[in-house]
């Protein structure tokens, strides 16, 4: 009698449990604009969301602790003149984030810890470069301050968001609308889909296609593609029978995928969140009321249906938490963000343990916020792995660094006060040292200007009253 053997895997009996009422976001007017993003961003620090603003687009940024019901008259991210359709936050900075919008520009803003009063309404910088709108960001994983945008004008631009300038412009890739664009592990190769059905690997650097498959799905819908930690690519897509699917393949061999999962036929598009520590890949379909999840390893079948996350409301958008802002000592592996028509619920991703120790089976060494390259050293040719960090003790983010900008302005013709080089040091060394030294001369200078209008105030009467005595 031949015995079922069941697959060994600690993740097989992952556990997806949405959080208690107090814990979601309440009251949040989320965008109804038909654009297929994620609508949802968050790090350890915060969760953006793009809501419904009238005269322009907005998002709203809210402390991960700010939990319960959110002031009507909270204030918001305003400053795009159309819809924001995308939204990013920097890997490297938990205070910056970049927005992208129907207005054609891109838009990078540093968000205080404190809580503003007013709506912010002056970016760090705007990027301008595209011609028609710009639907998809991408923070390079390893170098500082690289950001990706690609817009309705089919072409993709990578930018120094410290200085301004377009790094990079892709312009001769794509012939149609790009659905999606992800970075590899390293930040040296690109994996796009188009309208045109073809799934391409890029070499941004040299502008050129690696490898590309035509119609790695065989249906009408758009397509969706992430990297992998071993180079091999996961697709999202439909059949000709408008079947949903998920398909694995290694880009030296395009021609068959190494391994391909049918699902159903609803018409959601089917937004990838690939997990490198765990080789986990959650499946959210806009308009579902599930979360898919697969385990992807090295042995036949390759891809392995683990479990379904179900709830009773469809999903508007996910946010997808990086590691580091998991709660290890829940064995927490993984933390969404579910937008609703008017919330955000936080649905949490655990192994079940009985021991109270930190798992290290669950959370090998994860990249941290340092980033391993300046964008110049990418920019030549040098590539790095993300700089890693361990969970063991949690994870506390940084203190608020500032992002500065020293965008270089070819109409200013005056003379240079010094060496180009000394200069722009000079502008990046303006640490948050340097800021709180000039807040304590301000802070003594205000103190002084009140004693002198004391004391004037005090000679005045004296005068007066002299004045008076001898008349």
């Amino acid at each position: 009698m031949s015995r079922r053997v069941v697959r060994q895997s600690k993740f097989r009996h992952v556990f997806g449990q949405a959080a208690k009422a107090d814990q979601a976001y309440e009251d949040i007017r989320v965008s109804k604009v038909t654009w297929d993003s994620s609508f949802c961003a968050v790090n350890p620090k915060f969760l953006a969301i793009i809501v419904e603003a009238g005269g322009g687009g907005a998002f709203i940024v809210l402390p991960l602790a700010k939990t319960g019901r959110v002031d009507k008259n909270y204030p918001l991210v305003t400053g795009h003149t159309a819809p924001v359709l995308d939204i990013d936050w920097c890997p490297h900075n938990d205070n910056v984030i970049a927005s992208a919008s129907d207005d054609t520009t891109i838009m990078v803003w540093q968000i205080p810890d404190y809580t503003p009063v007013r709506n912010i309404t002056e970016p760090i910088i705007t990027l301008e470069g595209h011609s028609k709108r710009v639907g998809i960001l991408s923070w390079h994983p390893t170098a500082r301050n690289v950001l990706l945008s690609a817009g309705g004008d089919n072409v993709i631009i990578i930018w120094n968001v410290g200085t301004g300038e377009v790094l990079l412009s892709l312009d001769e890739v794509h012939p149609d609308v790009i659905h999606s664009v992800c970075w590899n592990s390293n930040g040296s190769l690109l994996a796009t889909t188009c309208k045109d059905k073809t799934l391409r690997i890029i070499d941004p650097r040299k502008g050129q296609v690696v490898a590309e498959r035509a119609r790695p799905h065989e249906g009408a819908r758009p397509l969706r593609a992430v990297f992998i930690a071993d180079g091999k690519l996961l697709s999202t897509g439909f059949s000709r029978m408008s079947e949903r699917q998920l398909a694995l393949w290694d880009p030296n061999n395009f021609e068959e995928p190494v391994a391909l999962q049918e699902m159903d036929t609803s018409n959601g598009v089917l937004l990838p969140f690939y997990d490198p520590d765990s080789s986990i890949v959650y499946l959210c379909g806009k308009g579902d009321s599930s979360i898919r999840y697969f385990e992807i390893t090295d042995e036949p079948p390759f891809v392995h249906y683990l479990n379904t996350f179900s709830s009773k409301e469809p999903q508007r958008g996910m946010g997808f938490m990086p590691k580091r802002g998991l709660d290890v000592s829940k064995c927490e592996i993984a933390r969404f963000y579910k937008l609703h028509e008017r919330k955000c619920e936080p649905i949490i991703m655990t192994v079940p343990r009985k021991s109270d120790l930190f798992q290290d089976d669950l959370y090998p060494d994860t990249p941290g916020p340092e980033p391993a390259l300046e964008a110049d050293e990418w920019l030549s040719g040098q590539d790095a792995e993300p700089v890693l960090i361990s969970l063991r003790d949690g994870y506390v983010p940084p203190k608020h660094r500032e992002l500065r900008v020293t965008k270089r302005n070819i109409l200013d013709v005056r003379p240079p006060t010094g060496p180009r080089r000394s200069q722009s040091a000079s502008d990046a060394s303006l640490s948050q040292h340097t800021l709180e030294t000039l807040l304590e001369e301000i802070k003594a200078l205000r103190e002084r200007v009140q004693a002198q209008e004391q004391r004037i105030t005090a000679l005045e009467n004296m005068l007066c009253e002299l004045v008076d005595g001898t008349d």
